[in-house]
């Protein structure tokens, strides 16, 4: 297999594995957000003192302002999801996130930032965007024997649910500005465009970092009421979780950059992560389905992941 196929394949790998690893690394949410931000950190500002400065990329206040602005609102997308999986299991938690973060994200890119121009592309994109919310919904059914079931179940999905929806929102905003503070005039097209892009996304990566560790603690200390514990073992546990993370993120804009593989298909590939993230939940870590409900996971990331493929190419398609 090509080299730059499998370099491209490693955030999806990483990605669809921060929450099996988390999850193995123990500890609360907010102590698994903090961790997670302190190995991003590390890796953060190793980018940013061995690549980003060496290659004299620009750093000014545009810059940090992206970059720390994006790394906020990324920490309330991830301790909303730890929080997510403790109510729903990895295996239910990461697709039902993952399918949420498509939806937004690509109706953003349209809305937002206007990149879908013809009607052929809108059409492909709702029917692409139906798929995933087909997808999700059979990946998040209950089996018809527990219909009934246990109260405080159904408790903790809407529970979960809800947390789920705020995560979404926050990597909504931490997809989007990067791209939206561009399209406003904040961000100059010579920033953005220089280096085929990796200076200007590489430099966001020190700053948001800082973000992401900045509000990790704001959420620990004043949302969870957790500062007692926020340097408990399991923390620094979790700087794996944050190092696993970062691989996937550096890895993204290798492949971007590539020209072999360029920007299409290196977030198509990110995506596949729900495969990791759906199976490895039920297989890994035992989390228990149904024959019933396997079939409507199978089915069900099927539609999730086509649905990505169509969305992350629709200018081919459309």
């Amino acid at each position: 297999m090509n080299a730059a196929i499998l370099l491209a394949l490693v955030p999806a790998l990483a990605w669809g594995s921060v929450g099996l690893v988390n999850t193995k690394m123990g500890g609360s949410a907010g102590q698994q957000t903090l961790g997670m931000t302190f190995g991003a950190l590390l890796f953060g500002l190793a980018t940013m003192f061995f690549y980003v400065m060496p290659h004299h990329a620009y750093l000014g206040k545009e810059i940090w302002t992206v970059g720390v602005a994006s790394g906020l609102v990324w920490a309330v997308g991830t301790a909303s999801q730890f929080l997510a999986i403790k109510d729903l299991g990895v295996s239910l938690a990461i697709p039902l996130s993952t399918a949420g973060q498509i939806v937004t994200n690509a109706l953003m890119a349209a809305v937002v930032l206007g990149d879908w121009k013809t009607g052929k592309m809108w059409a492909i994109g709702v029917i692409s965007i139906i798929a995933v919310v087909i997808g999700a919904t059979l990946i998040s059914a209950r089996d018809k024997a527990l219909n009934s079931g246990i109260e405080s179940q159904a408790k903790s999905m809407t529970k979960g649910l809800v947390y789920l929806a705020i995560s979404t929102v926050g990597y909504m905003f931490y997809f989007v500005l990067p791209n939206f503070l561009n399209k406003i005039g904040y961000i100059s097209d010579t920033i953005k465009a220089k280096n085929n892009g990796v200076d200007y996304m590489t430099a966001i990566v020190g700053p948001q970092a800082i973000g992401q560790v900045i509000g990790a603690f704001l959420i620990v200390i004043f949302v969870l009421k957790e500062a007692d514990k926020m340097f408990n073992k399991p923390t620094w546990k979790n700087i794996l979780t944050g190092l696993v993370w970062a691989t996937g993120n550096i890895f993204m804009f290798i492949s971007a950059a590539n020209p072999a593989i360029g920007q299409t298909i290196a977030t198509t590939f990110s995506q596949l992560g729900i495969i990791v993230a759906t199976f490895g939940g039920i297989y890994l870590l035992g989390e228990k389905k149904s024959n019933y409900q396997m079939k409507l996971i199978i089915i069900g990331t099927i539609l999730v992941v086509v649905g990505a493929i169509i969305i992350g190419n629709i200018n081919q398609f459309a």
